[in-house]
């Protein structure tokens, strides 16, 4: 049943970001012969094997998708977790998504994971194209690779984490929990209430953040949890926002937090 709901909500959104984005972005190349079918014939084609795998596709649009897709050697006879990974910034660095060994491996190397890492160019992750491109990859990889679909994780860094937070909000029934790191994410509505989100949130901030302030994440924080929502926040003493491998060892915590408290 959870193959099917996950699927089935993909493939509904995948094709209304498909439709949105084609007839409201009019600087999108234009590909009027290409159909989702391609895209996935094209994913079935990458010579995917294992360890890192630095891949492209291209959208029913014509956009590239540039991604990382890390697989681990036991996913040639278990299941494994999924960890959507998000870069920091959206400066359209064309190498961002390779950066996966600051924290995201050695930080999620206790389970083994299928890690996930798109680019998402100039736009910010809750920017419709980026929206497409993550949910198409997420069907993509859940589909072909040997992923445990009741442990999808999302995490990422700055405005990686901030993505984290989004989807763990908007998108329902993919993942299991949200792990942002130095992010600042409001949670109150318009309206000034709080607004609860319905997956576990395992919220990682630097003391010293330069950035995003500690405080205000803080408030965020509680203001969520006062709404019902499950989260925990780990402060590390002394670390700013510009030193994201320092952040290995909490990210590590938030694992044991997997294990122990949302996948037990």
């Amino acid at each position: 049943m959870k193959k099917l709901v996950f699927r089935s909500i993909l493939v509904v959104l995948i094709t209304f970001f498909s439709i949105s984005c084609s007839s409201d972005d009019n600087d999108s190349p234009s590909t009027p012969d290409r159909t989702s079918a391609d895209v996935e014939a094209d994913f079935q084609a990458l010579d995917l094997t294992t360890g890192v795998n630095d891949v492209s596709l291209q959208s029913v649009e014509g956009r590239t998708w540039n991604f990382r897709l890390i697989i681990p050697e036991s996913a040639g006879t278990s299941e494994r977790p999924l960890i959507l990974t998000l870069h920091g910034a959206s400066g359209g660095n064309p190498d961002a998504h390779k950066s996966t060994a600051c924290y995201t491996e050695p930080g999620f190397e206790a389970i083994d994971p299928i890690i996930l890492s798109p680019n998402g160019g100039n736009n910010l992750w809750t920017d419709a194209v980026n929206q497409q491109m993550i949910l198409s990859l997420l069907f993509l990889v859940n589909k072909y690779q040997n992923v445990n679909e009741d442990r999808v994780v999302v995490t990422g860094y700055s405005n990686g984490g901030n993505g984290a937070w989004f989807y763990a909000e908007v998108v329902q029934g993919l993942f299991s929990a949200s792990i942002p790191m130095v992010s600042s994410y409001n949670t109150y509505s318009t309206a000034g209430t709080p607004r609860q989100i319905n997956i576990p949130l395992y919220v990682i901030h630097g003391e010293n953040d330069e950035l995003f302030p500690l405080a205000e994440t803080q408030e965020w924080v509680e203001a969520t949890r006062s709404a019902g929502t499950d989260v925990t926040m780990e402060v590390a003493p002394g670390l700013g926002h510009y030193e994201p491998c320092e952040y290995v060892p909490y990210v590590k915590n938030a694992v044991e937090w997997l294990q122990n408290d949302v996948w037990n």
